[in-house]
């Protein structure tokens, strides 16, 4: 048995295997769980061997366990494999379908990630996530001072230096209990602020 290819279906805890010799003869089939399948692709297949997986969450992560052990790995957008998958959609069938697309010589394959790599694109998704939140929480803010009679400047940092001033006014109609809550949408604002710069600013900077 000389297996040149294996399509691998990954998933949280079941993995299925589809791998081939150079006449794409079926030569090894199975499933395995999360914590034996690299074990076992080891013991069957050679070293050099392409090994073929869907992009995904965890994918760059096994692929460079993979390619530690000697194996040259291939990521494929999922919508790249669906026109290889020849009946029923299931993950067997998917594994084949991946070893399938994989063969191809016009196929276009995904670049493993370094680790540094997915770093940067972590600090990347959350500093997003928390723009989004912090606008969404000026948002708040501005609309609930309009109903109180205040029109809110544009801006988060005009924004930022006006809530002081609201709290502070005696005269501006706040009464006692909005003023407490206002308290804590500004410190809800400060919060969001600083989770950006130590989540986001820092790691970006030291990121190459």
């Amino acid at each position: 048995m000389n297996i040149i290819r294996v399509g691998v279906d990954i998933a949280k805890s079941v993995f299925h295997v589809h791998g081939v010799d150079r006449h794409c003869q079926l030569q090894w089939q199975g499933k395995y769980s999360r914590q034996k399948w690299l074990e076992a692709l080891c013991k069957r297949v050679p070293v050099g061997a392409e090994i073929g997986m869907e992009a995904c969450a965890s994918s760059h992560y096994w692929a460079r366990e993979l390619q530690k052990r000697g194996y040259t790995v291939k990521l494929i957008a999922a919508q790249f494999v669906k026109p290889y998958v020849k009946s029923n959609k299931n993950d067997r069938v998917d594994a084949e379908a991946i070893c399938e697309a994989m063969s191809r010589p016009n196929m276009r394959f995904v670049a493993v990630k370094a680790v540094a790599q997915q770093d940067t694109q972590a600090a990347h998704r959350i500093r997003e996530e928390l723009v989004g939140q912090r606008t969404a929480k000026a948002n708040q803010i501005r609309g609930l001072v309009g109903e109180y009679g205040i029109i809110a400047p544009t801006g988060i940092q005009q924004l930022r230096s006006s809530l002081p001033c609201w709290l502070e006014d005696g005269e501006n109609g706040l009464t006692d209990a909005f003023r407490a809550l206002l308290y804590g949408l500004a410190d809800d604002l400060r919060f969001l602020d600083d989770r950006m710069y130590a989540s986001g600013e820092p790691i970006l900077s030291q990121l190459p």
